[in-house]
């Protein structure tokens, strides 16, 4: 039977989060962890949008969601570079009135040798309460998870090839903002254009958006691929045939900093094959809608007008829901223990 928006709305009334301490891979989550999520920004948003427009003070917003989280403490360790996700994640921490800690990796004792289990410790020692971390390894936050004994929680903000739940969710929180209509993905076809196999941010996707019936189709050079063995994901190396009927399209930029040296290949035959831009995306659907991650390179995975096309570009609305799916999953992960 085909979810009303009544439905999808009585049902989220009843929604009861997991009680999982971390959010560290996008398979972890179930549909109604999700749907807890993005109940969650949705009153986020909500709240920060009605200082934007005068009906709130900041004081009025700091009594009601800046004391929520008052007195905890987050620390971001972050051994790759990063501005939206990082910056996302401490505005974040701060808007629920929490005490916001930011290692300079470059400075810390891991320049002397001191281990990301034995900084997880050091960190959960002195009372830190949530561990926000970005790393070039796999698999590093499960091991701070379990360094810390599970007394911290644990939040992925993006580790190696594999993994970057909070920007799948914020991409799938976006999506739906646009469809507010349609509870669902279902029917809707999302193209992910560029170096999908070291792509972080596809690996989540790939798990979150079919999840809400979206229909997955990879497009890229046949070496930036992964083998998918997946009925529901379709893999082109034509960006012209796949782009047909898209209703939204993911830009991933080129992981140079992933790549193994000489693997991505020329530049200039990239661009002229895979550049998301206005003629490229006439054979979409009239209202396509295009995202993107972020850091992006403008002119090259994207163009630049097509980038500034605030008809077409979802990409600063991305930039803002990263705070409120932020805000969300910290709320959560440090009070909603199987809460309604």
């Amino acid at each position: 039977m085909k979810t009303t928006a009544s439905n999808a709305h009585s049902s989220q009334n009843s929604l009861v989060w997991s009680g999982n301490p971390h959010l560290i891979n996008s398979k972890d989550l179930n549909k109604n962890d999700v749907l807890y999520l993005l109940r969650r920004a949705k009153f986020f948003k909500e709240q920060l949008l009605k200082i934007e427009c005068g009906k709130i003070g900041r004081n009025e917003f700091t009594e009601s969601v800046g004391t929520i989280l008052a007195g905890r403490v987050a620390a971001n360790l972050f051994y790759e570079n990063s501005t939206r996700t990082r910056l996302s994640f401490e505005l974040a921490s701060k808007h629920l009135g929490m005490h916001v800690l930011n290692l300079d990796i470059s400075k810390s004792s891991v320049q002397k040798g001191e281990s990301l289990e034995d900084t997880g410790k050091t960190l959960a020692a002195m009372g830190v309460n949530v561990i926000v971390q970005r790393h070039s390894i796999s698999g590093s936050c499960e091991k701070i998870a379990e360094a810390t004994n599970h007394r911290v929680h644990v939040i992925n903000a993006g580790e190696g090839t594999t993994e970057h739940p909070t920007q799948a969710l914020l991409d799938l929180f976006t999506m739906l903002e646009v469809n507010p209509d349609e509870p669902e993905l279902t029917g809707k076809k999302i193209v992910i254009v560029g170096d999908i196999l070291h792509s972080r941010v596809a690996s989540s996707n790939l798990i979150l958006l079919p999840m809400f019936g979206a229909h997955i189709c990879l497009v890229g050079p046949q070496h930036l691929l992964p083998k998918i063995a997946n009925n529901n994901v379709e893999i082109h190396t034509n960006m012209d045939k796949a782009m047909v009927d898209a209703d939204f399209v993911i830009s991933v930029r080129p992981q140079f900093e992933r790549q193994k040296e000489d693997t991505f290949g020329c530049v200039e035959e990239y661009i002229n094959s895979y550049q998301i831009n206005h003629e490229r995306l006439k054979s979409a659907k009239k209202n396509v809608k295009v995202c993107a991650p972020g850091p992006i390179n403008r002119d090259m995975e994207i163009s630049n007008d097509a980038a500034n096309d605030i008809s077409l570009s979802l990409i600063e609305r991305q930039v803002q829901n990263g705070v409120v799916i932020r805000m969300a999953v910290i709320e959560t992960l440090c009070t909603a223990v199987k809460r309604k």
